[in-house]
């Protein structure tokens, strides 16, 4: 891997710093991620935060980027150190001429993770060299990324706290099994072939500004409809979702984050401004229950997707539920 290039100002503003990761070239040429880092300076503190002395890694979902600012400063107020990464082929990390979001194989992301855990500290051999500890925070489809890399890699990460993770196809296994063959042909016929686009946006108008929501972000690296979907790709997730669905191990504490509902329908209707209409959640938690011998798994109430673009109060809850969690999995450990 090429060395990284220096810190830069980041698009979120003040405090908010990037850093281009370069990786190994692809059919499509150039391949980066991006580091973005939240670094004011630390406050003094009379009594010591949750994470004080952790070191925190956010890895974000399907057509997405990090843009969650409120997030950041959250992690700040509790001690951490808190880091985001752009993953090859999304937002800051999108170079021309690349197909947004796409890989064959989930475990590429290894790399990309890597070279975020080098210029954290927590790289390689470091588990033992520093007293800082590391807690992978991802939201669905980063939450099934970061659940397959912690199983695979035990002994790296002290906890992960998952943000309505992808851990299921939404028509479940019966579903899953059924469509993953005849997806898995058309990877090998075509891998980036044109698939249906079935979302229909309607997450997109709970959550940007533009609609019913209350976010503004870059549309271009967050498309009202989502990301182009292609058969390699769609092939991956199952293979991923299989994995889960045979029950990973994961040596640290996990924390899963959920709706309290789900709301999937080929129509609008004003719920969808309280539950989740992306994912099954209930498969959800099932699925979570079989990612490690410690799973804990928080309902939030009235919480969309992404839990943490709810609506304030929601937010706000689920916040709680993640500090209180950290006091009794993390504090002291």
């Amino acid at each position: 891997m090429a060395t990284a290039h220096e810190w830069q100002p980041d698009i979120l503003g003040e405090h908010f710093e990037q850093l281009t990761l370069p990786l190994t070239a692809d059919g499509e040429g150039e391949v980066v991620a991006t580091l973005v880092r939240y670094s004011p300076a630390m406050h003094l503190r009379l009594h010591r935060g949750p994470a004080a002395d952790a070191d925190v890694l956010y890895v974000h979902g399907w057509s997405d980027y990090f843009f969650q600012t409120e997030l950041a400063r959250f992690w700040h107020e509790q001690g951490a150190r808190f880091h985001a990464l752009d993953l090859r082929k999304y937002g800051r990390s999108l170079r021309p001429g690349q197909t947004p979001g796409f890989v064959d194989d989930l475990a590429v992301y290894d790399e990309d993770i890597q070279a975020a855990l080098e210029v954290m500290g927590h790289g390689e051999g470091a588990r033992h060299s520093h007293q800082r500890r590391l807690i992978l925070v991802g939201h669905s489809t980063g939450g099934l990324t970061l659940s397959l890399w912690a199983d695979r890699h035990p002994g790296r990460s002290d906890a992960l706290i998952l943000n309505s993770p992808w851990l299921e196809f939404q028509a479940h296994s019966a579903g899953r099994a059924a469509l993953a063959p005849l997806v898995d042909l058309r990877a090998r016929l075509d891998p980036k072939a044109a698939m249906p686009n079935v979302d229909l946006g309607f997450y997109t108008r709970t959550v940007s500004r533009t609609l019913d929501g209350e976010w503004d972000y870059n549309l271009a690296w967050r498309p009202v409809r989502g990301f182009p979907v292609h058969p390699a790709w769609l092939t991956a997730v199952l293979a991923g979702h299989a994995r889960v669905a045979a029950g990973l191990d994961i040596d640290a504490p996990v924390l899963t984050l959920l709706s309290s509902r789900s709301t999937l329908l080929p129509y609008w209707t004003t719920d969808m401004l309280r539950s989740d209409v992306v994912l099954v959640v209930r498969d959800i938690a099932e699925r979570a229950l079989g990612l490690a011998p410690a799973v804990t798994v928080s309902w939030v109430k009235d919480a969309l997707h992404d839990v943490f673009l709810s609506a304030p109060p929601v937010r706000a809850s689920a916040y709680a539920a993640m500090e209180r969690w950290m006091r009794g999995y993390l504090s002291g450990s």
